[in-house]
């Protein structure tokens, strides 16, 4: 740090460019002279002498007076600023995201480094969020990790007690099974995203009926919706699509998995799909469960993000932000509305025939 502040000085304050500034003022200063005053030929060298030595002491003191204005002006119109703006970074190398630079520019005047500083105040601010949210999303995952490995551990060391009948020895390896799937859930989801995130998976183009796989979805999760006797009302005629098949299914059971694990008992699950045009279809999975604030809602899709109204319900903030990149992988968008205490609707909008410049989706394209 002491270095680099050492080096910026040397560059803004150096001898070098002192020098450089008091020969171009007394030259401009010279120039002034010689343009105000131009001595006639009547005059002789002893009359133009005085005048030429004080033409001299006055080019010199305009020089160094211009020279340390301007110095003056450079050390508290671009010194000072710079200096704070590497006393923050180092901060911000040393991992405290809280750092904030207060602009230094005037009542009406807005300067470049103000641009600069302005800029680094929104790095940091995101920087500390997204650290804010990882430090959850880590604590989230190793409780989510513990959890079924616990349950596991557990019923694989009663299942070696020769005296369990039957039906014991059933239900302890379904417990065992539902922790498993747990955790390939887990696994999958953030396989998933770090592959979309990095580009390396490529969209196919499979020509299917989209309404069969939801069907298909929905009687996946049917031990889930029954066990909380939750009413199912589905409207979803034929309607084939050109995408990737297997993205999509994970973006369903994902949406399909949620609605029921947000719906209260007795609750309502409503899918419906329609074809708006030749090349849209659209998509809404309803619920009319616990809902969400208009804060969680605005976070909701973003990776690592948890709203507190889940930490009751299994999760692990991975779900919707893999199904918000899938979708815009595939050329659609999705849109979410929702209510406290009421009820959430996602609407997702598809195109019927995979668009060909989506195989070029960037990380940039899919996160905006």
């Amino acid at each position: 740090m002491n270095d680099d502040l050492k080096t910026v000085k040397n560059s803004i304050f150096g001898i070098g460019n002192y020098l450089v500034y008091f020969l171009s003022s007394s030259l401009v200063v010279t120039l002034t002279i010689l343009i105000i005053y131009v001595p006639t030929g009547e005059e002789t060298v002893n009359s133009i002498r005085p005048r030429a030595i004080l033409g001299l002491v006055i080019i010199i003191a305009l020089a160094l007076f211009l020279t340390v204005v301007n110095g003056l002006w450079r050390r508290y119109t671009i010194g000072r600023p710079v200096k704070k703006i590497l006393e923050a970074t180092q901060k911000v190398t040393e991992g405290q995201y809280d750092v904030r630079i207060e602009p230094s520019h005037g009542f009406d005047t807005i300067t470049e480094l103000d641009v600069i500083i302005t800029n680094f105040n929104i790095m940091t601010k995101a920087l500390g969020s997204v650290e804010a949210l990882q430090t959850d999303f880590i604590a989230s995952v190793s409780h989510e990790l513990k959890t079924p490995l616990a349950v596991i551990q557990n019923y694989a060391s009663i299942l070696q007690d020769e005296d369990l009948s039957v039906e014991e020895r059933a239900e302890y390896a379904a417990r065992i099974t539902d922790a498993t799937q747990r955790l390939s859930t887990l696994i999958t989801n953030i396989l998933k995203l770090n592959k979309i995130d990095n580009q390396e998976i490529t969209p196919k183009n499979d020509t299917y009926l989209l309404n069969e796989q939801l069907a298909e979805v929905l009687v996946n999760h049917e031990a889930l919706w029954e066990e909380k006797n939750i009413e199912l009302e589905v409207d979803m005629p034929d309607a084939y699509i050109t995408s990737d098949s297997a993205l999509l299914e994970l973006a369903w059971n994902n949406l399909v998995s949620n609605a029921i694990k947000f719906s209260r008992t007795n609750g309502k699950v409503t899918v419906s799909l329609t074809q708006s045009s030749e090349k849209e279809i659209i998509v809404r999975i309803r619920d009319n469960g616990i809902g969400m604030t208009e804060e969680v809602r605005e976070h909701i899709f973003d990776k690592f993000y948890q709203a507190d109204t889940a930490r009751s319900v299994q999760g692990n903030g991975l779900g919707l932000a893999l199904v918000r990149r899938i979708i815009y992988l595939v050329g659609g968008q999705i849109e979410v509305t929702s209510q406290e205490s009421k009820g959430s609707e996602f609407k997702i909008t598809l195109p019927t025939n995979h668009p060909s410049w989506i195989k070029k989706a960037t990380t940039a394209q899919i996160e905006n």
